[in-house]
């Protein structure tokens, strides 16, 4: 049995972050704590989806011993109020620090903290992984539909509204995802801040300059019907050999998948070889 998730409030440096925490029933303490990171235009339901049992990484985490925590990233959330423009990336690495150690400083958080994201909670993510330190005790990472290299430079979206090939670019064929969660999901969607569509070209330079700087594990996951990023063997090969620093670089692909993989029929297993990940990336001790 699992509790509900809950509501959570993080102070960042002056600006107060809104998130979802699930965590092991029966006050038991954490094994360690799962910091989800939502994509672009998402939000930390991204985690919690509800269109059928069993998909939910908020509760899946809580039932396997772990604490989950869903941020709602800077320029999201309760802080869209205050940052309705969004924030630049490395302002977001900045706030979600600052987060994450309010959190730790109030919460139990086990071995450490994880980081799994999405998109673009993928390259705030590396960011934050490459910015840390002995004291943030980041165990790993583990990224879903997130590369280096643009299938298509993205722009921003049409005034008449999103066509068809966006759809598919960020869904993938429909019968991907359950019935359901169009509608279960609407609460869960939101506009993408201006100032973080307007970074978007210029993430592969930063990737080259992020990844050497990344000391942890790292898991990368694309998912069959992945559109937005180049993904071919040739692109997986040099993506991994950009973590020079870290100590182990694992990339996997996702059959069955869109890039909204948590949302997906898929989500449960995808969701089971992440937390896996994360229970190698443990000290045995």
């Amino acid at each position: 049995m699992t509790t509900d998730p809950r509501p959570v409030v993080l102070e960042a440096a002056g600006t107060r972050l809104s998130a979802l925490l699930s965590e092991p029933a029966g006050d038991r303490p954490p094994l360690a704590t799962v910091v989800a990171l939502h994509g672009g235009g998402m939000t930390a339901s991204y985690f919690d989806a509800r269109a059928r049992p069993g998909l939910s990484l908020l509760e899946l985490g809580a039932t396997l011993g772990f604490a989950v925590l869903a941020v709602d990233r800077p320029g999201y959330g309760r802080s869209a109020a205050e940052l309705p423009e969004g924030v630049s990336l490395s302002r977001q690495t900045r706030l979600l620090r600052a987060g994450l150690a309010d959190f730790a400083g109030r919460h139990r958080t086990g071995a450490g903290m994880f980081l799994l994201a999405h998109s673009y909670g993928g390259k705030l993510a590396l960011s934050l992984a490459a910015a840390a330190g002995a004291g943030d005790r980041l165990l790993g990472l583990d990224v879903s539909g997130c590369g280096h290299r643009y299938a298509a430079l993205p722009g921003a979206p049409a005034a008449a509204g999103p066509s068809r090939r966006d759809t598919l670019r960020h869904w993938g064929p429909l019968r991907l995802y359950p019935p359901g969660t169009f509608r279960a999901g609407r609460g869960m969607t939101t506009p993408m801040p201006g100032r973080e569509a307007a970074g978007l070209p210029r993430w592969p330079r930063l990737f080259t300059r992020l990844a050497p700087r990344v000391r942890v594990p790292v898991r990368l996951t694309f998912a069959e019907h992945e559109r937005w990023w180049r993904h071919g063997e040739p692109d997986l090969a040099d993506l991994a050999g950009r973590f020079t620093a870290s100590p182990r670089v694992q990339v996997d692909r996702q059959p069955g998948a869109g890039h909204n993989i948590s949302l997906g029929w898929t989500a449960r297993a995808y969701h089971l070889r992440a937390l896996a990940f994360l229970t190698e990336c443990l000290d045995p001790a």
